[in-house]
Protein backbone atom coordinates (compact mmCIF):
# COMPACT_ATOMS: atom_id res chain seq x y z
CA UNK A 1 0.00 0.00 0.00
CA UNK A 2 1.44 3.35 -1.06
CA UNK A 3 1.85 5.79 1.78
CA UNK A 4 0.94 9.47 1.76
CA UNK A 5 3.80 11.64 0.45
CA UNK A 6 4.36 14.98 2.16
CA UNK A 7 6.04 18.32 1.56
CA UNK A 8 5.17 20.64 4.45
CA UNK A 9 1.48 21.60 3.96
CA UNK A 10 1.16 19.73 0.66
CA UNK A 11 0.41 16.01 0.61
CA UNK A 12 -0.14 13.37 -2.04
CA UNK A 13 -2.79 10.99 -0.72
CA UNK A 14 -3.09 7.61 -2.54
CA UNK A 15 -6.26 6.94 -4.53
CA UNK A 16 -7.64 3.72 -5.97
CA UNK A 17 -7.38 2.88 -9.65
CA UNK A 18 -6.04 0.40 -12.22
CA UNK A 19 -3.11 -1.78 -11.15
CA UNK A 20 -0.69 -0.13 -13.59
CA UNK A 21 -1.55 3.33 -12.27
CA UNK A 22 -0.28 4.86 -9.02
CA UNK A 23 -2.65 7.76 -8.34
CA UNK A 24 -2.71 10.50 -5.74
CA UNK A 25 -4.97 13.32 -4.68
CA UNK A 26 -3.09 16.60 -4.27
CA UNK A 27 -4.08 18.05 -0.91
CA UNK A 28 -2.96 21.53 0.12
CA UNK A 29 -3.58 22.65 3.69
CA UNK A 30 -6.28 20.01 4.03
CA UNK A 31 -8.08 20.90 0.77
CA UNK A 32 -8.01 18.71 -2.33
CA UNK A 33 -6.69 20.79 -5.24
CA UNK A 34 -5.95 18.23 -7.96
CA UNK A 35 -4.57 14.84 -8.89
CA UNK A 36 -1.29 13.35 -10.07
CA UNK A 37 -0.67 9.82 -11.33
CA UNK A 38 2.27 7.65 -12.32
CA UNK A 39 1.91 4.96 -14.98
CA UNK A 40 4.51 2.28 -15.64
CA UNK A 41 5.22 2.12 -19.37
CA UNK A 42 7.88 -0.63 -19.08
CA UNK A 43 9.91 -2.08 -16.20
CA UNK A 44 12.12 1.04 -15.93
CA UNK A 45 10.14 3.85 -17.55
CA UNK A 46 7.09 5.64 -16.23
CA UNK A 47 4.91 8.55 -17.26
CA UNK A 48 3.37 11.22 -15.08
CA UNK A 49 0.07 13.06 -15.54
CA UNK A 50 -1.47 15.73 -13.39
CA UNK A 51 -4.35 18.14 -13.12
CA UNK A 52 -4.62 20.98 -10.63
CA UNK A 53 -7.56 23.22 -9.80
CA UNK A 54 -5.36 26.24 -9.22
CA UNK A 55 -3.32 28.54 -11.45
CA UNK A 56 -0.53 28.48 -8.87
CA UNK A 57 2.31 26.74 -10.73
CA UNK A 58 4.12 26.09 -7.45
CA UNK A 59 1.45 23.58 -6.39
CA UNK A 60 1.98 21.49 -9.51
CA UNK A 61 5.77 21.75 -9.12
CA UNK A 62 5.70 20.49 -5.53
CA UNK A 63 3.32 17.66 -6.41
CA UNK A 64 5.41 16.60 -9.39
CA UNK A 65 8.63 16.57 -7.37
CA UNK A 66 7.03 14.33 -4.75
CA UNK A 67 5.61 11.96 -7.39
CA UNK A 68 8.86 11.78 -9.37
CA UNK A 69 10.88 11.17 -6.23
CA UNK A 70 8.50 8.32 -5.32
CA UNK A 71 8.87 6.83 -8.82
CA UNK A 72 12.67 6.80 -8.55
CA UNK A 73 13.15 5.98 -4.87
CA UNK A 74 10.29 3.55 -4.21
CA UNK A 75 9.12 2.16 -7.56
CA UNK A 76 12.57 1.57 -9.11
CA UNK A 77 11.94 3.62 -12.24
CA UNK A 78 14.89 5.25 -14.00
CA UNK A 79 13.05 7.53 -16.46
CA UNK A 80 9.88 9.58 -16.04
CA UNK A 81 8.16 11.19 -19.03
CA UNK A 82 5.41 13.79 -19.40
CA UNK A 83 3.54 14.52 -22.62
CA UNK A 84 1.88 17.90 -22.32
CA UNK A 85 -0.26 19.65 -24.99
CA UNK A 86 1.78 22.58 -26.27
CA UNK A 87 -0.98 25.07 -25.46
CA UNK A 88 -0.77 24.17 -21.74
CA UNK A 89 2.15 26.48 -21.18
CA UNK A 90 1.67 26.61 -17.41
CA UNK A 91 1.93 22.81 -17.14
CA UNK A 92 5.03 22.78 -19.36
CA UNK A 93 6.59 25.40 -17.11
CA UNK A 94 5.67 23.42 -13.99
CA UNK A 95 7.21 20.25 -15.42
CA UNK A 96 10.43 22.11 -16.25
CA UNK A 97 10.72 23.65 -12.78
CA UNK A 98 10.08 20.20 -11.30
CA UNK A 99 13.14 18.89 -13.14
CA UNK A 100 11.87 17.44 -16.42
CA UNK A 101 13.81 18.49 -19.50
CA UNK A 102 12.18 19.26 -22.83
CA UNK A 103 13.17 16.66 -25.41
CA UNK A 104 11.02 17.62 -28.39
CA UNK A 105 7.52 17.88 -29.82
CA UNK A 106 5.31 14.87 -30.50
CA UNK A 107 3.03 15.77 -33.41
CA UNK A 108 -0.68 15.03 -33.10
CA UNK A 109 -2.69 13.62 -36.00
CA UNK A 110 -6.06 15.09 -36.89
CA UNK A 111 -7.63 16.80 -33.89
CA UNK A 112 -5.02 15.46 -31.48
CA UNK A 113 -2.87 18.33 -30.16
CA UNK A 114 0.88 18.51 -30.52
CA UNK A 115 2.52 17.59 -27.23
CA UNK A 116 5.78 18.65 -25.60
CA UNK A 117 7.81 15.63 -24.50
CA UNK A 118 9.61 16.23 -21.21
CA UNK A 119 11.59 13.68 -19.22
CA UNK A 120 13.80 13.21 -16.19
CA UNK A 121 16.35 10.46 -15.52
CA UNK A 122 17.02 9.15 -12.05
CA UNK A 123 20.66 10.27 -12.21
CA UNK A 124 20.05 13.77 -13.58
CA UNK A 125 21.47 16.46 -11.27
CA UNK A 126 18.89 17.96 -8.89
CA UNK A 127 16.82 20.66 -10.64
CA UNK A 128 17.70 23.22 -7.95
CA UNK A 129 21.45 22.62 -8.37
CA UNK A 130 23.60 24.70 -10.72
CA UNK A 131 24.16 21.84 -13.20
CA UNK A 132 20.52 20.80 -13.10
CA UNK A 133 19.25 24.36 -13.59
CA UNK A 134 21.55 24.96 -16.58
CA UNK A 135 20.57 21.63 -18.18
CA UNK A 136 16.86 22.42 -17.89
CA UNK A 137 17.35 25.90 -19.35
CA UNK A 138 19.44 24.56 -22.24
CA UNK A 139 16.72 22.02 -23.03
CA UNK A 140 13.91 24.59 -23.00
CA UNK A 141 15.36 27.84 -24.31
CA UNK A 142 14.72 28.75 -27.96
CA UNK A 143 17.51 28.25 -30.46
CA UNK A 144 18.24 30.34 -33.53
CA UNK A 145 19.00 28.73 -36.88
CA UNK A 146 22.38 29.93 -38.17
CA UNK A 147 23.41 29.76 -41.83
CA UNK A 148 26.86 30.65 -43.10
CA UNK A 149 27.29 31.73 -46.72
CA UNK A 150 30.33 32.84 -48.68
CA UNK A 151 30.70 35.60 -51.25
CA UNK A 152 33.19 34.24 -53.81
CA UNK A 153 33.99 36.28 -56.93
CA UNK A 154 35.96 35.50 -60.07
CA UNK A 155 38.31 37.76 -62.05
CA UNK A 156 35.33 39.26 -63.91
CA UNK A 157 33.57 40.21 -60.68
CA UNK A 158 30.92 37.55 -61.08
CA UNK A 159 29.45 35.83 -58.01
CA UNK A 160 29.36 32.07 -57.50
CA UNK A 161 25.84 30.66 -57.02
CA UNK A 162 24.81 27.05 -56.53
CA UNK A 163 21.96 25.34 -58.38
CA UNK A 164 20.33 23.23 -55.67
CA UNK A 165 18.48 19.91 -55.81
CA UNK A 166 15.76 20.93 -53.31
CA UNK A 167 14.61 24.28 -54.74
CA UNK A 168 14.45 26.01 -58.08
CA UNK A 169 16.26 29.21 -57.08
CA UNK A 170 20.05 29.44 -57.04
CA UNK A 171 21.75 30.43 -53.82
CA UNK A 172 25.10 31.44 -52.37
CA UNK A 173 27.38 28.58 -51.31
CA UNK A 174 27.19 27.60 -47.65
CA UNK A 175 24.82 25.87 -45.29
CA UNK A 176 23.38 25.40 -41.83
CA UNK A 177 25.82 25.50 -38.92
CA UNK A 178 25.88 22.55 -36.52
CA UNK A 179 25.26 22.91 -32.78
CA UNK A 180 28.44 24.10 -31.09
CA UNK A 181 30.15 24.95 -34.40
CA UNK A 182 31.58 28.39 -35.15
CA UNK A 183 29.97 30.05 -38.22
CA UNK A 184 33.32 30.47 -40.02
CA UNK A 185 34.34 26.87 -39.32
CA UNK A 186 30.94 25.64 -40.49
CA UNK A 187 31.31 27.53 -43.78
CA UNK A 188 34.68 25.90 -44.47
CA UNK A 189 33.15 22.48 -43.70
CA UNK A 190 30.09 23.07 -45.89
CA UNK A 191 32.13 24.13 -48.92
CA UNK A 192 34.49 21.19 -48.51
CA UNK A 193 31.55 18.76 -48.23
CA UNK A 194 29.37 20.23 -50.98
CA UNK A 195 31.88 21.66 -53.47
CA UNK A 196 35.09 19.81 -52.63
CA UNK A 197 37.13 23.00 -52.19
CA UNK A 198 39.11 24.52 -49.34
CA UNK A 199 38.41 28.21 -48.78
CA UNK A 200 39.96 30.95 -46.67
CA UNK A 201 37.29 32.80 -44.74
CA UNK A 202 38.04 36.51 -44.63
CA UNK A 203 36.06 39.34 -43.07
CA UNK A 204 32.45 39.10 -42.00
CA UNK A 205 30.42 41.20 -44.43
CA UNK A 206 27.14 41.21 -42.50
CA UNK A 207 24.75 39.26 -40.31
CA UNK A 208 21.45 39.13 -42.17
CA UNK A 209 18.30 38.16 -40.25
CA UNK A 210 15.71 36.40 -42.39
CA UNK A 211 12.05 36.39 -41.33
CA UNK A 212 10.07 33.15 -41.63
CA UNK A 213 9.30 32.34 -45.27
CA UNK A 214 7.49 29.54 -47.16
CA UNK A 215 7.23 27.31 -44.06
CA UNK A 216 10.92 27.86 -43.22
CA UNK A 217 11.55 29.20 -39.71
CA UNK A 218 13.46 32.47 -39.30
CA UNK A 219 17.25 32.36 -39.44
CA UNK A 220 20.41 34.46 -39.25
CA UNK A 221 22.82 34.39 -42.19
CA UNK A 222 26.49 35.10 -41.57
CA UNK A 223 27.84 36.33 -44.91
CA UNK A 224 31.63 36.04 -45.18
CA UNK A 225 34.02 37.39 -47.80
CA UNK A 226 35.84 34.54 -49.56
CA UNK A 227 37.86 36.79 -51.84
CA UNK A 228 38.48 36.50 -55.58
CA UNK A 229 39.56 33.33 -57.42
CA UNK A 230 40.16 32.29 -61.01
CA UNK A 231 36.91 31.22 -62.63
CA UNK A 232 38.50 27.89 -63.61
CA UNK A 233 38.22 26.75 -59.98
CA UNK A 234 34.79 25.36 -60.81
CA UNK A 235 36.40 22.82 -63.16
CA UNK A 236 37.99 21.05 -60.22
CA UNK A 237 35.00 21.08 -57.88
CA UNK A 238 33.50 17.80 -56.68
CA UNK A 239 29.82 18.50 -56.13
CA UNK A 240 27.75 16.67 -53.54
CA UNK A 241 25.01 15.25 -55.82
CA UNK A 242 22.32 15.05 -53.13
CA UNK A 243 22.34 18.85 -52.72
CA UNK A 244 24.19 20.56 -55.58
CA UNK A 245 23.22 20.20 -59.25
CA UNK A 246 25.75 22.68 -60.59
CA UNK A 247 27.63 25.90 -59.81
CA UNK A 248 27.46 29.04 -61.91
CA UNK A 249 29.37 32.31 -62.13
CA UNK A 250 26.67 34.98 -62.22
CA UNK A 251 26.62 38.62 -63.24
CA UNK A 252 24.00 40.92 -61.62
CA UNK A 253 21.44 40.21 -64.34
CA UNK A 254 21.76 36.44 -63.86
CA UNK A 255 21.54 36.83 -60.09
CA UNK A 256 18.26 38.74 -60.48
CA UNK A 257 16.79 36.18 -62.90
CA UNK A 258 17.89 32.95 -61.19
CA UNK A 259 18.81 33.72 -57.58
CA UNK A 260 16.76 33.04 -54.47
CA UNK A 261 14.88 36.12 -53.26
CA UNK A 262 17.01 36.42 -50.12
CA UNK A 263 20.23 36.09 -52.13
CA UNK A 264 19.10 38.72 -54.65
CA UNK A 265 18.17 41.19 -51.92
CA UNK A 266 21.40 40.55 -50.02
CA UNK A 267 23.70 40.83 -53.04
CA UNK A 268 22.00 44.03 -54.20
CA UNK A 269 22.59 45.47 -50.73
CA UNK A 270 26.26 44.45 -50.94
CA UNK A 271 26.61 46.10 -54.34
CA UNK A 272 25.08 49.33 -53.03
CA UNK A 273 28.20 49.79 -50.90
CA UNK A 274 26.28 50.68 -47.72
CA UNK A 275 26.28 47.35 -45.94
CA UNK A 276 25.85 47.53 -42.13
CA UNK A 277 27.38 44.86 -39.91
CA UNK A 278 23.87 43.75 -38.93
CA UNK A 279 20.71 44.03 -41.00
CA UNK A 280 17.18 42.66 -41.12
CA UNK A 281 16.00 41.47 -44.50
CA UNK A 282 12.48 42.32 -45.64
CA UNK A 283 10.08 39.40 -45.93
CA UNK A 284 10.33 37.90 -49.40
CA UNK A 285 7.16 37.42 -51.48
CA UNK A 286 5.54 34.00 -51.05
Amino acid sequence: MTETLRDDDLALEPTSGPEELVGFAIVLAGERVGTVALCREDPRTGSVRWDTETDNVTVAVRALRLAIGHAFDDLGMTRIEARVPTDRTGDIRAASIAGLRREGILRGAGDDPDRALLARLHDDPPPFSRDGFIAILNAGLPTKRIISQGLLRDEQGRVLLCELTYKNEWDLPGGVIEVGEAPSVGLVRELEEELGIAVEVRDLITVNWLPAWRSWDDACIFLFDLGMVDSSITNDMTLQPTEIKSVQWCDPQTVRSRGAAAAIELLEAVESGAMPTYREAPKAPE
